[in-house]
């Protein structure tokens, strides 16, 4: 289950007390949050709601693998059932493309999860701000601790994630924790609540490389529903995040839906297109993709969830790959080993190794706060590296230079 144990979580009373609970509107902005110029939300909206998977036949799918280069409608067809079929040709093409673009490639890095503190009230999510876990924040010379820890183990990049609390983990927090980072990585990313641009450049100037951030869904009514209070409710502000970072310098973003909160072909489609109009406004921007399923949590029938088999997200890691072939797509420890040594060099060009979601749990004190999602792969970065090799291909920790 997301989180711990199921004694730790809301009850049945508690959550329905909560949903009877009076609501803000998602499309309005809380104070502080930057408002930018951009019509890439509503691009994504109309275009979303205007995909229907059902229109596709076979002849569509074909059509749009015999083409180099694809337009959002190929994507959209390469998502629908009716490339279902076809998957062992996506699969071949994905394959080609990734070879062109990435070689023998498949990089690595870990997250660290810095504290779990969250002022939001999301129903799916085991650090949402009403669950009884342990709650828990790491002190520079934790984190330090920590970031020696998983240098240690030969990895050079290195993802800070925390819980959506400006209150807990203020920017300032964040920013010393990536200069401590960039003392021992030579690439940082971050997997933090939503910001401003100037915010993000202040980051960037602390030495963050990129910036990760999780829509979840881009169907606004699901979307509304499961954000019930707290900043990430605001539903514009989290789609346009990508750009604000960006806009302040960051090198690289990444974009992703959490597959199965709602329709997943549609939450794809809307995730690909959003990426590709960034990328058409911003042509130097480094673009990637991650592909997280929704991992079994407690009050599933409060969200509704749509299961993703594996075949499935297959589907989707191909069809990215093959409408937009130079981005780089991660493949989560959500998933079991077995599929993730699969999809590597396939679709996938990142790995994540050595993975806990706990706070603290890579040095010999222990975790001193819980997860956030259980994990299906707790492989450590010698046995990834292993499984990496046995496919004909090379890990690699970090192939960027600073000049």
């Amino acid at each position: 289950m997301e989180g711990q144990t199921e004694n730790q979580f809301l009850t049945e009373e508690e959550v329905e007390k909560y949903l009877r609970m009076e609501r803000t509107d998602p499309m309005e902005y809380m104070e502080g949050m930057e408002q930018i110029p951009s019509r890439v939300m509503e691009q994504v909206l109309e275009g979303m709601e205007a995909y229907d998977y059902s229109r596709y036949g076979a002849e569509d799918v074909k059509r749009a693998l015999e083409k180099e280069n694809l337009s959002p409608e190929d994507f959209g067809a390469l998502l629908s059932p009716a490339a279902e079929p076809f998957l062992e040709q996506m699969a071949r093409r994905a394959g080609v493309e990734t070879r062109k673009h990435f070689g023998s490639s498949v990089y690595l890095f870990t997250p660290l999860y810095i504290s779990n503190y969250c002022e939001n009230f999301c129903i799916y999510c085991g650090f949402n701000c009403h669950n009884r876990i342990r709650r828990a924040k790491l002190s520079m010379e934790g984190i330090e601790r920590e970031l020696q820890a998983i240098a240690a183990t030969g990895l050079e990049e290195i993802l800070i994630l925390t819980g959506e609390s400006r209150h807990m983990s203020d920017v300032s927090y964040i920013g010393e924790a990536c200069r401590l980072a960039k003392k021992y990585f030579k690439m940082v990313g971050i997997e933090v609540y939503p910001m401003n641009s100037e915010e993000y450049a202040y980051l960037h100037r602390c030495g963050v490389d990129y910036v990760t951030v999780f829509q979840e869904t881009y169907h606004l009514e699901k979307y509304e529903s499961l954000h019930i209070s707290g900043h990430k409710r605001v539903f514009p502000y989290r789609v346009n995040a990508q750009e604000r970072a960006l806009m302040g310098g960051m090198r690289g973003v990444a974009f992703a839906a959490l597959l199965g909160l709602d329709d997943f072909r549609k939450d794809a489609f809307a995730t690909g297109l959003h990426a590709w109009l960034l990328q058409r406004k911003y042509p130097h921007a480094e673009i990637s993709f991650s592909c997280p399923r929704l991992r079994p949590i407690i009050n599933n029938d409060k969200i509704n969830p749509q299961d993703v088999h594996e075949t499935q997200l297959l589907q989707v890691m191909c069809a990215y790959r093959i409408f937009m072939p130079y981005a780089g797509l991660t493949i989560s420890t959500r998933e079991r080993a077995g599929f993730r040594d699969h999809v590597v060099g396939l679709a996938a060009t990142k790995i994540s190794a050595g993975v806990s979601t706990g706070i603290g749990s890579h040095t010999e004190g222990g975790e001193q706060g819980d997860d956030q999602f259980e994990i299906a792969d707790g492989r450590g970065v010698e046995e990834v590296c292993q499984a990496i090799r046995a496919r004909g291909l090379e890990p690699v920790m970090n192939d960027y230079v600073y000049v």
